[in-house]
């Protein structure tokens, strides 16, 4: 379908347990494209702002961390202090609460990205699913005014996935434009997986050493390259003419001014005493 980026989701609620395993395997029991990068995402259900989710366990085990949060206070929580990557929202559910622009924001300033899943209402069987998937949709895009939103399935079935394009025209109806719902899509959701890597790799998620490989040792004419310069070098010097000692220097301009100044007044002090010249 032109994605060539997935992420196996399992999803977590209540208390965790003590030792926190991911139970997707890696690799997969079944043949995968070459091309096709597959994640491991984990998402929590946050209810309670007062538990400890252990969210640096969570992030060692799987590749990205996404958080739910079910009320007012746990979507401010998750928005200004909890670290994660995606804050993804049941829009299928009748919220009690309004998405505002101040506490979304403090997400999107902290670089993470607020997700809207589209499956859960594309197949709703139930009118009202589909009705708030909607109005939550178009009020999140308000709320944000289209800044760090990214656009995935959430599908438990191939049929529920669609292709880029047409995520990109759902979304134009719900009033996200077509520039910003192609960035949702692509651009915002790469930044994703980016971000996510460089938080486990890297020190403190700024500075990631790499191995860029030895210096080819490059042959110019079967002679390695070292050598080849030196060999230039030394035949350089040698086709140097040697230096010309003191005596046989060429005189400079300023000298040769200087003597023929020197033997014009020679020449006119024999003239004044009557020396031929």
């Amino acid at each position: 379908m032109g994605y060539n980026t997935l992420a196996l989701s399992h999803t977590l609620s209540g208390k965790l347990p003590g030792e926190i395993v991911c139970p997707i395997p890696a690799p997969l029991p079944f043949g995968t494209p070459s091309k096709l990068q597959i994640l491991r995402r984990c998402t929590l259900i946050l209810s309670d702002p007062s538990q400890n989710h252990r969210i640096a366990s969570l992030s060692a085990a799987y590749d990205i961390l996404a958080l739910r949060p079910t009320n007012e206070k746990t979507l401010q929580q998750a928005c200004q202090s909890l670290e994660c990557d995606i804050i993804s929202l049941d829009l299928t559910e009748r919220l009690d609460f309004y998405f505002k622009m101040k506490t979304m924001s403090q997400a999107v300033e902290r670089g993470v990205k607020i997700e809207i899943c589209y499956a859960p209402g594309v197949l709703a069987t139930d009118s009202n699913a589909r009705r708030n998937v909607i109005s939550n949709a178009t009020q999140l895009i308000r709320a944000t005014r289209g800044r760090g939103l990214i656009i995935s399935s959430e599908a438990q079935r191939a049929v529920a996935c669609r292709g880029p394009a047409d995520v990109i025209n759902l979304a134009a109806i719900w009033g996200l434009g077509q520039e910003r719902g192609k960035e949702a899509v692509s651009q915002l959701a790469r930044s994703v997986v980016v971000s996510a890597q460089l938080k486990r790799s890297s020190f403190r998620g700024a500075v990631d050493v790499i191995h860029g490989g030895e210096r080819p040792d490059v042959k110019q004419n079967g002679v390695p390259k070292a050598q080849s310069t030196q060999k230039r070098k030394a035949d350089a010097m040698e086709s140097k003419p040697p230096s010309l000692s003191g005596s046989q220097k060429t005189p400079s301009k300023r000298e040769l001014k200087r003597q023929k100044k020197v033997q014009g007044l020679q020449s006119g002090s024999g003239d004044a005493n009557g020396t031929p010249t």
